[in-house]
């Protein structure tokens, strides 16, 4: 199943879909609207939006072996014994490799996370769409290190100081919407987003008296709905 033709009411139900086919996470799906659908008169003539989904063809064995013939038994006792840290940085560097991308890569490591910057050169091929490339490497690496080391600190996997822009552009966008619910006095949708994108949602949104946001779905990756009080006044539930 290299690749598929997908529908939906919208675009966020067709990704929901291309989801629930392929069986993974929206971050390990490459997504190309074909269509965006139209409503028809009165619904008559109306078409679906169209997307083409296929999996993302980073190669997943992408672990460098650690143990050769000639590595001195210290040396292999270090490296079985890795922190996530240096097991994060390699694992991105095989990645970086695979992709023929020749680009170093910074760790910085602090209570909660562990941040890895690839030197980039500008291209913008790195962050790809919306940051889809950067999210897959950091799935990729946030599975293989959780999977053999002990601790659970997020792995972040930045380049260009993409993150932080992105983190403001979604504050802004946040800001906005909520505004418009203060408006309109109607609950307001934000489609799919990961576990910390939704975070800097509520995060952007709580000191508003006003107003209250949920997440809404099932998996990784959920909506965002952000209400005037009047209408709930449950907590988040991130």
């Amino acid at each position: 199943m290299k690749e598929m033709l997908i529908e939906g009411k919208s675009i966020d139900e067709a990704i929901e879909n291309a989801c629930r086919v392929f069986g993974v996470p929206r971050e390990k799906l490459n997504i190309e609207i074909v269509s965006e659908g139209s409503s028809g008169f009165l619904g008559i003539g109306a078409k679906k939006v169209q997307i083409r989904a296929s999996l993302l063809t980073l190669d997943l064995m992408i672990d460098v072996p650690l143990v050769r013939q000639s590595v001195e038994p210290e040396a292999v006792e270090t490296l079985v014994h890795e922190s996530a840290r240096e097991k994060a940085r390699r694992i991105l560097e095989g990645l970086l490799m695979r992709m023929q991308v020749d680009a170093p890569v910074n760790v910085e490591e602090t209570e909660e996370a562990i941040i890895l910057n690839i030197q980039g050169n500008g291209s913008g091929f790195l962050i790809g769409k919306q940051g889809q490339n950067l999210d897959a490497m950091q799935y990729i690496v946030s599975k293989a290190v959780h999977h053999s080391v002990d601790g659970h600190k997020m792995i972040i996997v930045d380049t260009e100081g993409y993150r932080e822009r992105r983190k403001q552009s979604l504050i802004a966008m946040a800001l906005r919407i909520g505004e418009k619910a203060k408006k309109t006095k109607k609950p307001l949708t934000i489609g799919y987003m990961n576990a910390h994108d939704r975070r800097v949602i509520h995060m952007a949104l709580q000191d508003d008296e006003a107003l209250t946001t949920k997440s809404r779905g099932e998996g990784e990756y959920r909506k965002i709905l952000i209400l005037p009080v009047r209408h709930s006044r449950e907590p988040a539930d991130g």
